[in-house]
């Protein structure tokens, strides 16, 4: 930390080194007298020179020692001080004065010896356990580099054409435009001509800088020429009232005659011009109070500052001040109490839109000296945990001095970190907008040659709908313009002859600008029939297992993702049975996967039922093995190929091949209907000979499990006649993996519901949709439970919700919709 820091508040927090040896033959008595006055740079040339008149006292030696660490520490030596630190606490010099370590492990923080520093956070935590600034340093520090590899989204500059060699510092906006800034500075040119004694710096003064359209910055000069403002003594760390004609700022006057603190100063402006700076009345606050680094309320009733005063929790604290009208004096100052304040220093309070307070503090644990950290009040006036800025918003420097644009994320900071031109900087900040964009290529899933001239349309939830083509080398873009924030995607594919495609992504919750990829395969129409997933039937029954619905997913997917194809359902039998019968049969079963589908929303015009029976024997497209039997690709499995195989079992695997279910597409130019009819609420009963849902009694347990379809899903369910609608967490997590519900679809914060990667014990999900049977119910609220041992769990009233129902225990069925 620089030392103008103790000039703009006056008494520093340092270490009391009592002075054991006599004043007559004391070497270090000039060293001391320089240290007092805070000439630093001027005792540590002193205390080397004592240091080596002192021969044979090893306890002035240690005190020398411990004199100099202080001395780096407070110019900014930290490699000097670190090594001095450490031979006191070899010479158990820290048993005298504990806070040896905290300010060690300091030092140690801020020249990158991470591990090193923990453990002397950890010594000083363990030896003065009350003062949380060991714990609070220790945490910290294991973060830091997990900060740095991943930093915030801030991004931070340097603003060197308005920095110098000196100190610049304690940036404020000075106009409504936001176009111009006040900082502090002690460069050349400032009012006072003299040298700080304190600082060997010049005096600080008020500068103001203003940048323009193209984004430069104008030669910085000193805010008031007139030493209304400025004057011979130190003035920095301004802020300005909401309408801009009010400055206050912090004065540290220079007056040899008499002793005096700093305070808070204010002045109007009228025009061009400034009246004279008068001191801001507070009661209990004089002239020989130390006081500081202003922040004021819009409404000017509210002023926060830091100060070193009694009643304090240790270092320099952040106070409050209250009035009730601009033209009364401040009240009682009020300590911000131990959340905001530490045993260390909480300064340069910043209050955004009177409720968010940004304040620097080394005590609260962060990367390195000074952090800076935020706040927020809350409806009861109190205010909340700290929480730390992070990088690059800190480093392992003094970061302080915030000041942000009343509506935009973006504004200046003070820090000497590395890069900086001076002793300390003004530093440039922005959360950059959140740019994304979308590309990728389109190929042929047959041959993988690119696709030109696809149409790609991106549909946002928003409602926005952008479509283009792709290029001759299948290339397709979205720009950042075309983009947007917190908003779900989906990504249609489409070209005639193929089968549409689509994906999704998501911009919700993507904290980094994203260039997101996404390349796609089209899939071919092809004129032949295409086999769907093993659809297995009782012999001679042509009802749709629940097991082998999900078979249908696929299809349901193509049929939804191409809304303009029409196609045919072809069901095939074995040769072991009539002509006549296995027409029959095969056609109920090709029915059946139709009925299935339009419970499913398919519209009925779509779909063509087709049984072929066994007249199309099933022709090898590759190499099959079915139970162990292989046969290869270009077979057919005609009656005089299967009467040939040599076993029982290889002809069976060959009927199996035969029994199968097909779709292929009939037409292409299918234009959906326009009404609204709600497909999925036509009753169709899958088995029209018994429109009822068969439970199977597990083992042990004798509950009873059956089927239903959760927002397109088939689950198995447990009937308990007592139990109300359960899902377990295995379950939920397994719906939320799939998609079938998000994070909208659950009661309350989903902030707090979904954390640490898991569903809170008794989360309410609002299902869009349960089919059972033929009867679907919507809106259906499930409670999570830890303790379910089966996935889904309904109860008597839940199945209510469907109609009246008949349970016959003799054939374990139960039937919905009993009129």
């Amino acid at each position: 930390m620089n030392k103008l820091f103790s000039t703009l508040l006056i008494f520093s927090f340092v270490i009391a080194i009592p002075i054991t040896v006599s004043a007559q033959r004391n070497p270090a008595k000039s060293a001391d007298e320089a240290f007092s006055k805070q000439q630093y740079s001027l005792a540590i040339d002193k205390y080397k020179k004592a240091y080596t008149k002192v021969k044979k006292n090893k306890e002035e030696k240690n005190r020398i020692t411990a004199q100099l660490a202080e001395c780096y520490r407070l110019t900014g030596n930290f490699k000097r001080a670190s090594i001095s630190y450490k031979r006191l606490i070899k010479n158990d010099y820290d048993k005298r004065n504990p806070e040896l370590l905290l300010h060690y492990a300091n030092m140690l923080k801020m020249t990158g010896n991470y591990d090193e520093a923990i453990n002397q956070y950890n010594a000083y935590a363990l030896r003065v356990p009350e003062d949380p600034r060991g714990v609070n340093g220790a945490e910290s520090t294991a973060l830091i580099e997990e900060w740095i590899a991943n930093p915030s989204k801030y991004e931070v500059t340097n603003v060197k054409k308005i920095n110098s060699r000196e100190a610049d510092f304690a940036p404020a906006y000075t106009t409504d435009n936001y176009n111009e800034i006040v900082f502090t500075s002690t460069r050349e040119g400032a009012t006072g001509k003299e040298t700080d004694k304190w600082t060997a710096q010049n005096f600080s003064d008020l500068f103001v800088a203003k940048i323009d359209r193209k984004d430069e910055w104008s030669e910085p000069v000193l805010f008031d020429a007139t030493e209304k403002l400025n004057t011979n003594a130190n003035e920095g760390a301004a802020v300005f009232n909401s309408k801009f004609n009010t400055i206050y700022f912090t004065r540290c006057p220079n007056d040899q005659q008499k002793e005096s603190g700093c305070q808070i100063y204010k002045a109007r402006r009228t025009g061009r011009t400034w009246s004279e700076a008068e001191m801001v009345e507070m009661v209990g606050i004089d002239t020989l109070s130390t006081i500081g680094q202003p922040t004021i309320s819009e409404g000017e009733l509210v002023i926060y500052f830091a100060a070193n005063r009694r009643n304090g929790l240790g270092g320099k604290d952040i106070w409050v001040a209250f009035r009730d009208s601009k033209s009364e004096p401040f009240g009682r100052p009020m300590n911000l109490g131990e959340t905001i304040n530490t045993p260390g220093d909480e300064m340069f309070p910043f209050l955004r839109n009177d409720t968010t307070l940004f304040f620097a503090s080394d005590g609260h644990g962060g990367m390195g000296g000074l952090d800076i950290f935020v706040t927020k009040i809350d409806t009861s006036g109190n205010w909340g945990e700290p929480k730390n800025l992070k990088y690059p918003i800190n480093s392992i420097s003094d970061d302080f001095a915030i000041v942000f644009h009343p509506t935009d994320e973006y504004g200046f900071l003070s820090s000497s970190r590395k890069g900086s031109r001076g002793l300390e900087d003004i530093w440039y900040f922005i959360e950059p907008p959140l740019l994304f964009s979308l590309s990728g290529t389109v190929r042929d899933d047959r041959t993988l040659m690119t696709m030109g001239d696809v149409n790609v349309q991106l549909i946002g939830s928003s409602g926005i709908s952008v479509t283009t083509r792709t290029n001759d080398e299948g290339f397709y873009s979205f720009g950042e313009s075309q983009l947007e924030t917190n908003t779900m995607y989906e990504v249609l594919v489409a070209k005639p002859n193929y089968f549409n495609t689509k994906g999704t992504f998501t911009t919700v919750g993507v904290e980094f600008s994203k260039d997101f990829v996404k390349d796609f395969n089209l899939i071919p129409i092809p004129a032949e029939p295409i086999e769907l997933p093993e659809i297995l039937y009782d012999l001679a029954k042509w009802e749709l297992k629940p097991q082998y619905q999900d078979s249908l997913q696929g299809l349901i997917q193509t049929l939804r993702d191409n809304p303009n194809i029409v196609v045919e359902l072809a069901a095939h039998t074995d040769a072991r049975d009539s002509y006549e019968r296995n027409d029959v049969l095969s056609q109920r079963r090709a029915q059946s996967v139709v009925d299935y589908l339009i419970v499913r929303g398919i519209e009925p015009s779509r779909l063509v039922a087709k049984g072929y029976g066994e007249r199309v024997p099933i022709t090898l497209k590759r190499d099959v093995i079915r139970d162990g039997y292989p046969f290869t690709e270009g077979t057919t499995m005609t009656e005089d190929y299967i009467a040939a195989l040599t076993s029982n079992g290889e002809k069976e695997a060959a009927h199996q091949l035969n029994r199968r279910t097909e779709f292929r597409v009939l037409r292409k130019d299918y234009v959906p209907s326009a009404t609204n009819i709600d497909l999925t609420k036509i009753n169709i009963a899958i088995n029209p000979e018994d429109n009822a849902i068969v439970f199977t009694e597990a083992p042990k347990t004798g509950t009873y499990i059956s089927t239903c379809i959760i927002n397109g899903y088939n689950e198995e369910f447990a009937f308990d006649r007592t139990a109300d609608a359960m899902i377990s967490l295995d379950k939920a997590l397994d719906l939320l993996k799939w998609g079938a519900i998000s994070k909208n679809d659950f009661e309350g914060d989903p902030e707090k519901i979904l954390a640490n990667n898991t569903i809170a014990n008794k989360a309410i999900i609002n299902i869009k949709e349960i089919n059972i049977a033929n009867q679907k119910v919507e809106n259906v609220m499930l409670r999570v439970n830890y303790k379910l041992n089966y996935g889904l769990v309904f109860g008597d009233r839940f199945l209510k919700k469907f109609g009246k129902y008949s349970y016959n225990t003799k054939t374990n069925k139960l039937t919905i919709g009993v009129k």
